[in-house]
């Protein structure tokens, strides 16, 4: 069983090295909601209509969605044989 833990610290290290590896999707997601908020607040929709910046909650779930996929463009796969 690979994905068990023996101790609390082997899960933690383990924890923390899956933490390590998502460092870039979590940065992205980061700036793209606080960017998909500004683009609410700076642009947003004055009518209302507009389907994404007219509600800052959709703004920001969009933002961080793009803002984690593209973070997850610059994590390294492992290649397994």
């Amino acid at each position: 069983m690979e994905n068990s833990c023996e101790t609390k610290a082997s899960c933690m290290q383990k924890m923390i090295q899956k933490l390590k590896v998502s460092i870039p999707e979590i940065i992205g997601l980061t700036i793209g909601a606080a960017g998909g908020f500004m683009y609410y607040k700076t642009v947003g929709c004055s009518t209302g209509t507009c389907p994404i910046t007219s509600n800052p909650w959709i703004s920001t779930i969009w933002g961080g969605l793009i803002g984690y996929l593209f973070g997850g463009m610059f994590n390294k796969k492992n290649k397994t044989k």
